[in-house]
């Protein structure tokens, strides 16, 4: 048995700061258009549930239930993305003018916090936090006067998350990737995701992360014309290609490669790619309309 060693030179861990926020704002479902999150303050997690509930029998306690754990948190930032405002209960019916008190969807975030240790510095590493299914509270803003101390107001937002589903495990908010462990190369697909290297900046299922991690993926690029449905006007035929990894619907409905039946007068097509299976995540565009 190896003796316990305490203190060792780089094991003493610390995590610090925050940056790298992305905002995603979801269409049906899918978190597909990143926006980057510039000024974040501070990012609190705030786990709740998971309380003790005993139950007493035969004089004992027979048995000791939990309640179900939530999600929840706040995010503190100088500013926001003009994206976010949806998110706030904040319609613009036209560009500078924004009405309050409106209904708030869903969005996802990420961030990262740095990881530090005492020989590396805070540039050990990150960890990578992933946050499905938020929506934000409504919040107080404090405006003061400028004076001889003048401060940039902070802004505020109060979150709750719905978990998403994750194969194999309960549903979860949030996943959290430590860049000191998990492979450098499987972490740059992840991060070239995220941010959008190739394609729209995406938050990938919890399912295509953890699959990146373990029996990888094929990231197809939906930007390459090749991997693109096609519309003529003149015949009003909508050609879906043959892509490996890719199942397409129209309207919702899955339809095979190929070409399909002519559109009809007045008719709208929603083309949608999807992944086959968690082994693919689809970089790019995903959603397409054509109309006659």
């Amino acid at each position: 048995m190896t003796q316990l060693v305490w203190d060792a030179v780089g094991a003493k861990k610390y995590e610090t700061g925050v940056d790298h926020g992305v905002l995603y704002i979801p269409t049906s479902g899918v978190y597909n258009n990143g926006v980057a999150w510039n000024g974040l303050v501070t990012v609190t997690e705030s786990p709740s549930g998971a309380e003790s509930n005993k139950q007493y029998a035969d004089n004992i306690m027979y048995l000791n239930l939990f309640s179900a754990e939530l999600f929840e948190g706040t995010i503190e930032a100088f500013t926001y993305p003009d994206e976010f405002q949806q998110f706030d209960g904040i319609s613009l019916p036209s560009p500078g003018v924004s009405v309050a008190q409106q209904n708030r969807g869903f969005f996802g975030l990420s961030y990262r916090t740095k990881v530090g240790n005492d020989s590396a510095g805070m540039d050990a590493g990150y960890k990578l936090h992933l946050v499905y299914g938020l929506q934000a509270s409504p919040s107080e803003k404090a405006f003061s006067s400028v004076n001889d101390s003048p401060e940039a107001i902070t802004f505020s937002w109060d979150c709750s998350s719905t978990p998403v589903p994750v194969t194999g495990l309960k549903p979860t908010s949030i996943l959290t990737i430590d860049s000191t462990v998990v492979d450098p190369t499987k972490l740059a697909t992840l991060t070239n995701l995220l941010y959008g290297v190739s394609g729209n900046p995406q938050l990938p299922t919890p399912d295509a992360v953890i699959a990146i991690f373990t029996t990888g993926v094929t990231v197809v690029d939906m930007g390459l014309f090749a991997n693109q449905p096609s519309y003529v006007s003149g015949t009003h035929i909508i050609t879906l290609p043959a892509v490996t990894g890719v199942v397409w619907t129209i309207n919702g409905v899955v339809k095979t490669a190929g070409a399909q039946p002519a559109l009809t007068v007045g008719q709208v097509a929603t083309v949608r790619a999807l992944p086959a299976s968690t082994a693919y995540v689809l970089s790019g565009d995903t959603d397409w309309v054509f109309d006659y």
